[in-house]
């Protein structure tokens, strides 16, 4: 396993981690036309045909008993739960500032391991915490002028989601999906998303979806195929040959890219303090998943 992250590791990361931070301005676009709940069940609809094809064509096994199968459905409502209120909320909020609330989901796993998984916050993680929480006081401080008369309601959704994604991560820790393929993983969270969205759109009446604009239409292409299928991949095939925990430190790009994206192809407003807000998180998520020592590779 390789300890340090090479130039082509680093550029896959920067694809991933912008295409990551491009979705909450993906979702807000496809709002347009399909609801937040239709938007979850297609594209991981989509996504779950895709991985399926990927593991046939590399020969992954994955209909062994293994003792996943209970878990495996836990992770995937978690995964749909997850998705469901953060496309919910992005009704009511802007994409920049559920962007950085999303991204609280690394010190909810932080502090989730440290109470059940006895993995200990020490002086770098906590510190990480605080700063990350000062972030969040400076999202809160923009007000909601320009995200909307009800955007509290789309901010709590975004942190609860960033609580489901927690859940999801800390169930993969602490059971048997830990040693399982994470392309099974992966397919457990998106077939029953897919299941999850589907039920839930069919319950609250969405409207059929639409396609007004191309735009829209690519726009749910690019959260199926590449965000939910190849980008997962992607980081997957990384996590095979690069400690998880480096990765994961390069990750606090992720709110950044969406902030970005989200006041240059939406036109949101930008001012210091969320700019401050987004830096403040990035810090944070880095503080918390920074390797704490690297064993050279052998």
């Amino acid at each position: 396993m390789k300890s340090r992250l090479d130039a082509a590791t680093l550029a896959l990361l920067v694809v991933c981690c912008a295409s990551w931070g491009l979705n909450q301005t993906a979702v807000k676009v496809t709002l347009a036309g399909v609801g937040p709940a239709s938007q979850l069940a297609i594209r991981s609809a989509v996504a779950t045909l895709l991985v399926l094809a990927w593991c046939r064509l590399r020969g992954i096994r994955l209909f062994e008993r293994d003792g996943t199968l209970r878990p495996g459905l836990l992770v995937g409502a978690a995964f749909g739960i997850e998705f469901v209120l953060l496309f919910a909320g992005l009704q009511f909020t802007t994409a920049s500032r559920s962007a950085i609330l999303l991204y609280l989901g690394p010190f909810h796993v932080a502090v989730g391991a440290h109470l059940w998984l006895g993995e200990r916050l020490d002086g770098g993680r906590i510190a990480g915490l605080a700063v990350a929480f000062a972030g969040v006081v400076l999202v809160f401080s923009t007000g909601g002028a320009t995200a909307g008369p009800d955007h509290l309601l789309g901010d709590a959704f975004s942190v609860l989601a960033s609580i489901a994604w927690a859940a999801c991560t800390l169930t993969i820790k602490r059971t048997a999906l830990a040693a399982a393929p994470a392309e099974k993983t992966l397919l457990y969270q998106l077939a029953v998303s897919a299941v999850i969205g589907l039920a839930v759109a069919l319950v609250l009446g969405e409207p059929a979806p639409t396609l007004p604009t191309p735009v829209v239409g690519w726009s749910l292409v690019y959260q199926g195929v590449w965000i939910s299928a190849v980008t997962y991949v992607i980081w997957f095939q990384l996590v095979r040959t690069h400690p998880a925990g480096l990765l994961s430190a390069a990750t606090f790009m992720t709110p950044v890219f969406g902030v970005v994206g989200a006041v240059l192809l939406l036109g949101e407003p930008a001012s210091w303090r969320l700019a401050g807000a987004v830096a403040l998180v990035a810090v944070g998520i880095h503080l918390v998943n920074r390797p704490r020592r690297i064993v050279p590779a052998a």
